[in-house]
């Protein structure tokens, strides 16, 4: 305990102005990274790592512990090689995210894409899910963020549509030819329909006394566990409206929670200060630190 006092007072003692940029800079990477999964699976288990490696790191560097040490040093190779094979998808979306990146407010503070036009769309999405969800219509739409969807779309029939009402009404009415799948909406306009989504891996649904939802909102939870966009479900069996997105589904919400959820997800983010994005990286590193003590 005594060498370990004096190791940390001997690390004080070398904080200078240099240390608190080396601090800050790492801290901004850890950050930018974090937002770019986030969303993912991964992301609970990337910041999982990065806490354990931080503990085992100070200890390895702290403490005179040389089995321990042997066995941090042996594990080391072995995470750099593990890592990137099971994250291996959302690192591919992090790149991509960040080659869409053209400005340095865009890699803090993205908008969504074709977030204006959105807005007549989710009008119109939550109008036809209400008509839908009255008639026990089963529907599935996915909506798209920042995300390509183009290997989803090339599985179903492509069209170039106007979205309204009367459209999703008529794909999704029982027994039409494109009434089994999902529709994708992307930059604004009803890009394909008869989609295949993936199905959820996890036993989430299982789990809900629900237990009668199906593929349909497997499928909406799969999607949402490959990448950022939102998918709007209707339940054929009780006529409910779910909304999955970042891998987790919202079920029962009444038209209106739709339409606030929707236009919250797909809203332009007001211009702010320098002053105040600064303030709010330092909080949002602040939350992160205390929640992985709590936790």
């Amino acid at each position: 305990m005594q060498q370990l006092i004096s190791e940390i007072l001997f690390l004080g003692q070398r904080f200078n102005k240099k240390s608190i940029i080396d601090i800050l800079l790492v801290a901004c990477i850890i950050y930018v990274f974090l937002r770019f999964v986030r969303g993912t699976q991964a992301n609970t288990l990337i910041r999982g790592t990065i806490i354990i490696m931080v503990v085992l790191g100070l200890l390895f560097v702290l403490t005179d512990l040389p089995a321990f040490s042997w066995l941090i040093g042996s594990l080391v190779p072995i995470l750099l090689i593990v890592v990137p094979v099971v994250f291996s998808p959302e690192i591919r979306r992090a790149f991509e995210r960040m080659g869409r990146v053209q400005s340095l407010h865009d890699l803090f503070f993205a908008p969504v894409p074709y977030a204006e036009e959105m807005n007549s769309v989710i009008k119109s999405v939550v109008v036809a899910c209400s008509r839908l969800a009255e008639r026990n219509h089963g529907a599935l739409i996915v909506m798209q963020r920042s995300d390509d969807l183009q290997k989803y779309i090339q599985t179903g029939v492509e069209m170039d549509a106007i979205v309204s009402p009367e459209t999703l009404l008529q794909i999704f009415y029982p027994n039409t030819p494109l009434h089994d799948g999902a529709v994708i909406i992307s930059k604004g306009r009803i890009t394909a329909a008869a989609c295949v989504m993936p199905l959820s891996s996890r036993n989430v649904l299982d789990k809900s006394p629900e237990r009668h939802m199906g593929l349909r909102h497997r499928a909406a939870l799969g999607i949402s566990e490959t990448n950022d966009s939102v998918t709007v479900v209707v339940s054929e069996e009780s006529g409910s409206i779910s909304v999955a997105y970042e891998g987790k589904i919202k079920r029962g919400i009444s038209a209106d929670q739709l339409c606030i959820l929707l236009t919250d997800l797909y809203s332009i983010p007001q211009p702010v200060s320098f002053q105040k994005r600064l303030k709010d990286f330092f909080v949002y590193i602040w939350e992160k630190i205390v929640k992985a003590n709590k936790e």
